[in-house]
């Protein structure tokens, strides 16, 4: 193990080894020390802990001091030399760009946030415990989702899933990837406006809250829920999902910066909601997505693996 192992932050999708026992809810033993598990979360702003998943899907919470990585002990679990080290790059078949550089609001000082699609081992995704469904690692802005778990959220109109299909700044994509790239368009349905805009709704209430109890709102909050609104409206009537918003660029980074008053903004929610109703009824989406394509390719794309 490297001397300075401890000090540095680990990336989503490691294995690692436990340094001490591990216990459940009431204090029961459920795994000893040097059990290997993979870390499916890193700490974000103040945390400290990593979220450590083990092969029976049992998770704990761990500081970094509380494991080492994998392929840096040098003595190999006794009963685990058979199993593969997990490379989460490896199995990754699609990769974008979200957030502000992929709607076109960005500036010099963005993050890069990053989602993807990985394909889980077979022998893990078809054992009794399954496979980690998502990774989320903060320390890079990036989230991997299994396939199945990717494919039920874009069946369910996932704004932030249906987004990463229509991403303009794709950074890796297998042969796998580009056949999920082609089938984008079965995902899409009327559920669009249930997803986008009730979720735009929800969250308006809370800013109004904000504005009630502390007589101010997050601004940066107001600009995405409106996005949002605008987004979700285009996607009835064009049968995509134009992430990018330049045409309101200006507008939007205004409301950002808190340039605008709430009832300026509260009149264009109302508008972009009227709009988005209108374009529920017009729209030529069917009611429901294609769930026999997206079951299909989820299952060709397993008995691949066994190729």
């Amino acid at each position: 193990m490297k001397a300075d192992d401890s000090n540095n932050p680990v990336s989503a999708g490691t294995q690692v080894v436990v340094r001490e026992p591990s216990t459940g809810a009431h204090g029961q033993p459920v795994h000893p020390a040097r059990a290997v598990g993979i870390i499916v979360r890193t700490p974000v702003g103040s945390e400290t802990g990593y979220l450590i998943r083990f092969h029976d899907g049992f998770e704990v919470t761990l500081p970094r001091s509380g494991f080492d990585i994998l392929k840096h002990f040098k003595d190999r679990l006794p009963g685990h030399e058979s199993h593969d080290a997990f490379e989460l790059e490896n199995l990754v078949v699609f990769r974008c760009v979200v957030g502000s550089r992929a709607y076109g609001l960005e500036h010099e000082e963005s993050d890069t946030d990053l989602r993807g699609v990985f394909v889980a081992p077979a022998e893990m995704e078809w054992s009794l415990y399954g496979a980690p469904e998502q990774f989320e690692d903060n320390e890079t802005q990036s989230c991997y989702w299994e396939l199945k778990k990717f494919l039920t959220m874009a069946l369910k109109a996932n704004p932030n899933v249906l987004e990463c299909l229509y991403s303009p700044l794709v950074e890796k994509t297998t042969i796998v990837g580009e056949e999920l790239l082609a089938i984008r368009s079965r995902f899409l349905s009327q559920m669009v406006f249930q997803t986008f805009n009730g979720y735009s709704l929800s969250q308006f209430k809370k800013l109004e809250q904000d504005l009630r109890n502390r007589g101010k709102v997050r601004w940066k909050h107001a600009m995405h829920l409106l996005r949002l609104l605008i987004t979700g409206k285009a996607t009835l009537q064009e049968g995509r999902v134009p992430v990018r918003v330049e045409s309101h660029r200006d507008d939007l980074l205004a409301i950002k910066r808190g340039d605008w008053k709430w009832a300026r903004v509260d009149a264009w929610r109302k508008q972009l909601h009227r709009e988005f109703e209108a374009a529920l009824v017009e729209t030529a989406l069917p009611e429901r997505p294609d769930y026999e394509a997206a079951n299909d390719f989820l299952i060709r794309t397993r008995l691949a693996q066994l190729s």
